[in-house]
């Protein structure tokens, strides 16, 4: 399926070149070189993706999470139903979404069908590698 990919690709950039044609062999130089820039990312990220297969059947813990607080013992001993516990983030705030307790990203809540979800906004990127 990806052989029939690049022969699209190939046809395409071939069909463009004739149809703008204007002699000038410098503009089919740069196709011809962005498209070889084109196959060897396809490939690259082809082969990154066959290197994760490994991994791919690892269990990750994933959590967003809505706010923090914090009580006393006693506090809490005292929640019954229907209790609110105010949280640190205000209405509409981005959430927090880690995995294996490390922040990953920021995101929303959604609605799906009649289950919460929660929808990336923004990834973040650390330096712990």
């Amino acid at each position: 399926m990806a052989e029939n990919e690049d022969l699209e690709l190939d046809e395409l950039g071939a069909t463009s070149g004739d149809e703008n044609s204007t002699g000038d062999s410098s503009e089919g130089e740069e196709q011809s070189s962005s498209m070889d820039a084109i196959d060897e990312d396809s490939s690259e990220i082809a082969r990154t993706a066959a290197d994760l297969e490994a991994v791919f059947d690892i269990p990750v813990h994933v959590s967003a999470v809505l706010g923090k607080s914090r009580m006393q013992v006693s506090q809490l001993l005292k929640l019954g139903r229907g209790a609110v516990v105010e949280l640190d983030r205000k209405v509409g705030e981005a959430i927090d979404i880690y995995v294996n307790n490390r922040l990953v990203a920021r995101g929303e809540v959604v609605v799906v069908e009649d289950r919460l979800g929660v929808t990336m906004t923004e990834i973040i990127k650390s330096d712990r590698r």
